[in-house]
Formats: structure tokens, sequence, C-alpha cells
């Protein structure tokens, strides 16, 4: 049994075996505290019944007007914990989180168009490619770029659904054109 809980500083000694994932982006412990200074209320975890770690979710809010929206930053979940719906909870409280009190009009995501896994999984959950960032992984010398796609899922402030687009895989911009 897991339970969903906010992330607390401490945790961030418990992160390791949560984060021995590849595909998993790791941050210094700067970043995880901004974003547990910033927004508190979208940075949250899963622990099981010991009080292990077993997941967490890092957003926030950003953007103007139109652009106005929730970010997953980091979805990780222990591996021995895949497979049973964490992924999903995690993602789930984030959107609500961002639907009310936030009224963002999406939730958006970045992740490797490799990482077929996670595009399944979000495209699961309700999510499209709204465009290709070419180059957008991979900036640091020696290492070989890569491209991600930009995800995103209406949320009920969107009710035209403009945040979404057909075909996003084939619309294709710079890192530099993202609009943050």
């Amino acid at each position: 049994m897991t339970s969903l809980r906010p992330f607390h500083a401490p945790d961030l000694f418990k992160v390791n075996p949560v984060n021995l994932d590849v595909l998993t982006e790791n941050y210094n412990i700067a970043f995880y505290l901004t974003y547990l200074a910033q927004w508190p209320t979208l940075f949250f975890s899963t622990v099981n019944a010991d009080g292990n770690l077993t997941g967490y979710m890092m957003g926030k809010t950003e953007g103007d007007g139109k652009e106005w929206h929730g970010h997953v930053t980091c979805l990780s979940v222990a591996a021995e914990y895949r497979r049973i719906g964490l992924a999903r909870t995690l993602v789930d409280n984030l959107e609500r989180r961002s639907d009310d009190p936030a009224h963002a009009f999406f939730i958006d995501l970045f992740v490797r168009t490799s990482n077929r896994l996670a595009i399944d999984m979000y495209k699961g959950f309700g999510y499209s490619v709204y465009r290709r960032v070419v180059g957008y992984y991979g900036a640091d010398p020696g290492e070989e770029s890569e491209d991600a796609f930009d995800m995103r899922k209406p949320l009920s402030r969107d009710v035209n659904r403009q945040s979404v687009r057909e075909n996003g895989e084939n619309f294709k911009v710079s890192p530099d054109e993202v609009y943050l």
C-alpha cells in the first residue's frame, strides 16, 4: 500500500533509489529546493507502508494569458513500484491542482522522443504531442542531442481545446522558441 503526501526537504536524501532510471532527469539539491519553496503544493510524493519513497512529482505553474499552464517537471516511480498506477496517481494530482485552484488552461511536459514507454503512458493519460522541440536534450558539450515532444492535455478552462493540435509530431520548433 502506498500513500500520497507532500514532498519534504528530508526526502531529498531518499530520492536516489527512485531516480535509478537512465531516462529520469537528476537535478542538484538547489533545483529541488527551489521547486519546494516556490511550488510546495505541486511537489509531492508517494510512500509505502514503511515510509520509504516510492515515487515523486515535481510540478509548477507558469505562463501568461492562454499560455497559463501546469507543468510536469519530473515524474519518477521506483522500478519495483511501476505498473501499479502510481504514475497516474501523481499525474492526476497535479492535474487537479493545476485545474483548481490554479485555473490553468493545460498541463504540459517534455519527453525524449526515444522514450516510447513514457510517450505511450502519457497518451494513455490523455496527453497528445503538441510539437517537437529539435535538440531540446543534450545541449552540454560532448553530449549527443535529442529531440523532445512537448505533450499537452487541456484542462477545464480550455473549453475550445486551443492548447492541443493534430499531428504535433510534425510541428517542429527550436528550443529557443519554447515559451516558458
